[in-house]
């Protein structure tokens, strides 16, 4: 007997066709992404990172550990990225006061200006296309399966 949680509802083609279609556009919008980090003479992962530290809530305080978890890496595979951030003085660490075994990552102010501008890219190319991913998104979630269309002719 099955679950709820395992339930397969019948999915139209047009619903096949719709998730073929944004998951295209998903990775179109990688791949620009990807290309305007290099174009800017960074790694998208560092950019990647850039942007998981400036968006972290304002107060708010990332670790390794926190940026490991944000770009869904292993712990030792941040620390090569922040140390490739540092080495290029985007990022630099930070001795928490009232902890000092704690360490907390800074962008610094090269950081920021690289960040902002590849940023200020990527937002103009998500208003390009962000039209036609609204309005895919609202077809997938809508939550119901689309009725297989009528053929003409057909009862």
């Amino acid at each position: 007997m099955a679950s709820r949680s395992t339930k397969v509802s019948t999915l139209a083609e047009r619903d096949y066709q719709m998730l073929a279609s944004f998951r295209h556009s998903l990775r179109r919008f990688l791949s620009f992404s990807e290309t305007a980090a290099n174009d800017a003479g960074l790694p998208p992962q560092q950019y990647q990172a850039l942007l998981a530290l400036k968006g972290c809530p304002a107060g708010g305080k990332m670790t390794i550990d926190d940026l490991a978890g944000q770009l869904l890496i292993r712990h030792n595979s941040a620390v090569g990225l922040v140390n490739r951030l540092e080495a290029e003085r985007l990022v630099r660490r930070q001795v928490e006061r009232s902890n000092r075994r704690k360490v907390n990552l800074r962008l610094t102010s090269k950081g920021d200006r690289v960040l902002q501008r590849l940023a200020t890219t990527h937002r103009a190319e998500l208003r390009r296309v962000g039209p036609q991913l609204r309005l895919m998104l609202k077809h997938l979630s809508r939550g119901k399966v689309a009725a297989p269309r009528r053929q003409r002719g057909s009862l």
